[in-house]
């Protein structure tokens, strides 16, 4: 459901750069089905790949199958992303707020106590730096905060103000999707835009404590899969169930 939500927002003139795990089976799915032309392009720098397996991560060489061209790092967050040549990003997250600000770095427990986990490594660049971008996370309380534990890469808002003001370009996190919903990043903060087949509008909320509006009339409800849909994803896209399981 998160890929085919994810999926079908993204556009066919995108270029998108493309995080590790559910984001990346997200965008080879929108490339086999909605958007056809979509320019994908991996932190390595692996330009426009057209995978034909399953792959473990964008480090896999079977997700670079089919590139146009290879580079480095420097190529794809340098020319590219500072270079202000990339539309999309497409990230994780450990914990997001309401203005769509990111934490991938740790997580404090009750007692005080700390978990680090990755960090960064592009995701701030592509935050900080992409027209815009969506985040694909399953749906747990607690990845939900007011304010995050650690400010990792930023959203909508830089320091309590908008982006512009900090010198970030583009528009930041635009939406957050979820195994349950669609969380839209506004300029007034979240608001829950669509819930998808089987959920419950009212114990989505409860399930996520930051402050999340309701738009007028209600969530729309997000289409199902189709039967095309499902058997791209388990049976090319990602038949061990690496991601989708």
């Amino acid at each position: 459901m998160m890929a085919v939500a994810a999926a079908g927002r993204m556009l066919d003139d995108d270029v998108a750069l493309v995080g590790l795990g559910l984001p990346q089976i997200a965008a080879l799915l929108a490339q086999r089905t909605t958007a056809p032309h979509i320019r994908l392009l991996l932190e390595l720098g692996v330009f426009m790949p057209r995978p034909q397996e399953p792959a473990v991560g964008v480090a896999d060489p079977r997700m670079w199958h089919g590139a146009q061209a290879f580079g480095g790092v420097l190529d794809a967050l340098g020319v590219m992303l500072h270079g202000g040549r990339v539309s999309l990003g497409i990230l994780g997250a450990l914990q997001v707020d309401p203005s769509g600000a990111l934490n991938t770095t740790l997580v404090r427990a009750a007692d005080g106590s700390v978990r680090r986990f990755n960090g960064s490594g592009g995701g701030n660049d592509i935050a900080s730096l992409a027209g815009r971008v969506l985040v694909v996370m399953r749906h747990d309380a607690r990845k939900f905060r007011p304010t995050v534990d650690y400010l990792t890469s930023p959203g909508r808002l830089a320091g309590g103000r908008p982006r512009g003001e900090a010198g970030l370009p583009g528009q930041g996190t635009v939406a957050v999707i979820t195994d349950r919903a669609v969380i839209e990043i506004t300029a007034d903060g979240a608001e829950l835009a669509a819930v998808h087949p089987g959920q419950d509008p009212d114990e989505v909320l409860a399930a996520t404590p930051m402050p999340v509006a309701v738009r007028r009339g209600g969530p729309a409800r997000t289409p199902a899969p189709t039967p095309a849909q499902l058997a791209l994803l388990r049976a090319e896209l990602d038949p061990p169930g690496w991601y989708i399981r």
